[in-house]
């Protein structure tokens, strides 16, 4: 599996202790930063030591140089250092040059019981390459010029959903439990393809069938879409109708549950199909579950138990212009959390104040928020 290879590849190489002096994990994907932070420790960091061994710093916090002399620096009291280094795009940009070059002359002559991974989670990589934002495409090619000439560059990307479906049916083997296959695709569609939130869902239906040792398609409905798309439609309920405090502790109640602020990434993606279902459903004018069928494909339809609820809201928003502003407004949220926030639970709060918030009035054409600065 594509998306796979480059993870396994690492860990491979932390196994044998085969290891550059400094790699860069390009792309989001948490799911395999996570595999790949996993073996360092397993493999390098005894868990005794880890507070002599391991390292994370923030380039938007910490000078490079001080980073470079940590890392050339013995331990006393470890065998093996590891640095995380995060703010990758702090190193880009006019005068930065000598940072670049600083890092190429450590990897020259490096400390080689010590191992830097920067961390460039900044940019987004799809599972089909061909599809990668423009922005993102030129950062991760720049990466390539400066870095990769002397950095080991691992690409974290995005998971194709046949890839996604069929890690679900080998670690459900491994484990000594059947997933029916209905039930491994509406996982993956459900989450969106997205493989810590998968991972995460997966252990507890592991976990809720217990014995049975089989998972079904209604085990799934139960422990996952229900779970997350009721909540969900709650928070739309109370956005759609502008009610600002009963929105924002709804939020709070679903990040305080399950993995919480480190699936953010997966409840705009959720919110955002909401939204544009919600489009789909005032532009063909939907009063009742049967034009709702109609109306929405296959794999953009709302569960049952949702159909009516979305009606509803849908309803409540006067034009396809609130719509589009609301889902301009996930999408801005979705780039301010990929820019490495300092708080994702501020920048989710924040959108939930400008949905719930009333559109300012056009002027000659233009509403308030879209005049030109």
């Amino acid at each position: 599996m594509r998306a796979f290879a480059q993870a396994d590849r690492f860990v491979s190489e932390v196994r044998d202790k085969k290891l550059s002096p400094a790699y860069v994990f390009v792309g989001d994907e948490a799911f395999f930063r996570k595999r790949c932070r996993e073996a360092l420790l397993k493999h390098l960091v005894p868990a005794e030591l880890r507070d002599f061994s391991l390292f994370e710093f923030d380039l938007a916090e910490t000078d490079l140089a001080e980073i470079l002399d940590r890392a050339r620096t013995p331990s006393l009291m470890a065998a093996f250092q590891v640095f995380f280094v995060r703010g990758v795009k702090n190193l880009f940009g006019r005068g930065n040059q000598e940072k670049l070059a600083a890092i190429e002359a450590y990897c020259k002559d490096p400390n080689p019981n010590a191992v830097l991974v920067f961390v460039a989670d900044h940019i987004s990589i799809p599972a089909d390459a061909r599809r990668m934002d423009l922005t993102d495409k030129e950062r991760y090619q720049r990466i390539r010029e400066e870095m990769g000439q002397y950095c080991a560059i691992v690409e974290l990307a995005r998971v194709e959903e046949g890839e996604a479906v069929r890690w679900i049916g080998e670690y459900c083997t491994m484990q000594g439990i059947k997933i029916d296959p209905d039930a491994a695709r509406e996982l993956v569609d459900a989450l969106g393809g997205d493989m810590m939130m998968i991972s995460n869902e997966l252990e507890k239906l592991i976990l809720y069938v217990g014995e049975k040792k089989r998972v079904t398609l209604g085990d799934v409905e139960t422990m996952v879409l229900a779970a997350k798309q009721r909540s969900l439609y709650e928070l739309t309920d109370a956005i759609s109708a502008r009610d600002r405090v009963r929105a924002l502790e709804t939020l709070d109640a679903i990040l305080s549950t399950g993995e919480g602020e480190d699936a953010a990434i997966g409840h705009l993606y959720m919110l955002a199909k909401t939204f544009r279902q919600m489009l789909v459903i005032l532009e063909r004018n939907v009063r009742d579950q049967r034009m709702l069928w109609a109306a929405l494909w296959q794999g953009f339809r709302v569960p049952p138990f949702a159909a009516d609820d979305i009606i509803k809201q849908a309803r409540r928003y006067k034009s396809r212009r609130d719509l589009t502003r609301a889902i301009r407004l996930v999408a801005k949220a979705d780039l301010a959390l990929r820019s490495s926030p300092v708080s994702k639970r501020l920048v989710l709060e924040k959108l939930i104040m400008d949905l719930t918030a009333e559109p300012k009035p056009e002027v000659r054409g233009w509403s308030q928020e879209e005049l030109p600065v």
